[in-house]
């Protein structure tokens, strides 16, 4: 047998690259290394315009050279720091030698001595990091979800009149509609969505131990946490003051919780789908050219909905370690958090190929209306829970004599089907007021949906700003 040529170990970068590859302009590792650039370039800028240890301030043009660094990273500067990092052992350390030998070719040695200055590998990193994830969750990850959720929206709007039999514990439960019990999804998934856009994305730059020690020691007069803290938050990032040699990456807990509860409501939003359509509430549309099975030519699978959700336990158990390791580092720093932080995008990759499959299994559902309609036609008994709370409000205004109005409903309903022609029987039967009994006989299953959806269009109708 003849060896394969280098293949891709994760399917993330085989069989579902073109599902997540945008993940990989920040995630991976040549977007981390480009952001190292970024942010060498950038201290090196706020240092100039400061001039700081007799320099200044560097010319729009010499800015804008140095800028390309990172705006123009490319192949050639990912082989190049392979390369140094294969003699340096230390891949910081490679993208620190980089800036000096391209500050060289650009004619700035005169400031080659504040590459990296004052820093210590966490401080670029921890800026690293929080600006690729930044980028990615707020270009990629979002956007991919709140399509989600906006395809969520256009189905409970179109189904928010379509009444259905709920199923609490699996039984036959007081009715609600398609467009309500989709709804409560799209109302949980922003909330979360929400925190997440809110969420901080914090660096650290105070060196070796948090300290400020050998900036200080440089120059003792520059108030270099103020300096540190326009640094970061000239990057669009938030900055944390009071740190080990680490930052505490407590944002990213915070950011990977909420990414993991996030993924339990899409997991509970895939298992009702898929379970709708095992009952027939919704049918799959064909897809032209698709097998459903290998040698049963008649189904139509919900793959779309179980591989969301078997990729959503992927992502939920990444996301549970990286939070989990990520919250404790011994003393003043320890390693484990480096190579933790390489699967952030490995995380992140499962998720948004789960949406991508719930975004598009979503599109490829119709909802069989007459199923419903025959499902809730076939469950009259669900109309004991408004018989008997009625009559409890006639006994409280002294129009029945009735005593235990539960147990009666108990007994003609339990465990039995009740058709329509036997309840109406049995409400004309019911010591009531006739007001009463005649809106208990006008009602039936699929009109005994309460406020559903009336919810929809009070909670769930985008309100278009005026101009």
């Amino acid at each position: 047998m003849t060896s394969l040529p280098p293949q891709p170990l994760s399917p993330l970068d085989g069989r579902y690259r073109p599902a997540v590859g945008e993940l990989g302009e920040y995630l991976s590792e040549a977007g981390l290394n480009r952001a190292r650039v970024e942010v060498e370039v950038e201290w090196l800028i706020a240092l100039t315009d400061r001039s700081l240890f007799g320099t200044s301030p560097l010319s729009d043009a010499d800015k804008q050279r140095l800028r390309a660094l990172y705006l123009g990273f490319g192949q050639a500067e990912i082989d190049w720091l392979a390369q140094k990092e294969a003699v340096t052992r230390h891949d910081v350390k490679a993208v620190e030698y980089l800036v000096r030998d391209r500050l060289s070719t650009l004619g700035l040695d005169a400031i080659a001595e504040l590459t990296h200055f004052a820093c210590t590998s966490e401080d670029i990193n921890s800026t690293a990091y929080a600006l690729t994830v930044k980028r990615a969750v707020t270009n990629v990850w979002l956007p991919k979800l709140e399509r989600v959720i906006a395809a969520l929206r256009a189905l409970a709007l179109e189904h928010r009149d379509v009444a259905m039999l709920s199923r609490t514990h699996g039984q036959p439960a007081t009715p609600s509609t398609m467009g309500k019990e989709l709804g409560v999804f799209v109302w949980r998934l922003e909330r979360v969505a929400a925190q997440v856009a809110g969420g901080e994305f914090a660096a650290k730059f105070s060196g070796a131990t948090g300290t400020w020690s050998a900036h200080l020691a440089a120059d003792p007069d520059a108030d270099w946490p103020q300096i540190s803290l326009e640094f970061i938050e000239s990057l669009g990032l938030d900055f944390n003051p009071v740190t080990t040699q680490i930052e505490s990456h407590d944002w990213q807990v915070e950011l990977y919780d909420r990414a993991r509860h996030v993924g339990g409501i899409l997991h509970n939003l895939a298992t009702d789908i898929w379970t709708y359509i095992s009952i027939g509430y919704f049918t799959q549309i064909p897809v032209a050219g698709a097998t459903g099975s290998s040698t049963m030519p008649h189904k139509i699978n919900p793959i779309r909905f179980e591989n969301a959700e078997a990729n959503l336990e992927i992502a939920g158990g990444l996301f549970a370690t990286l939070a989990s390791t990520l919250v404790t580092s011994r003393l003043q720093r320890d390693l484990t958090d480096s190579t933790t932080q390489r699967n952030i995008g490995v995380a992140f990759g499962h998720s948004l190929l789960a949406l991508d499959n719930l975004e598009r299994g979503l599109g490829e559902i119709s909802l069989a209306e007459d199923v419903l309609a025959a499902d809730l036609d076939a469950n009259w008994e669900v109309l004991a829970e408004a018989i008997q709370t009625v009559v409890r409000a006639e006994i409280a205004a002294g129009r029945s004599q009735i005593s235990d109005p539960y147990a009666l409903l108990k007994d003609l309903t339990r465990g039995r089907r009740v058709g329509a022609a036997e309840l109406a029987e049995f409400v004309r039967g019911l010591d009531i007021g006739d007001e009463a009994k005649e809106r208990l006989l006008a009602l039936t299953p699929a009109a005994y949906a309460g406020l559903a959806s009336a919810l929809v269009d009070q909670y769930l109708t985008v309100q278009v700003p005026e101009a």
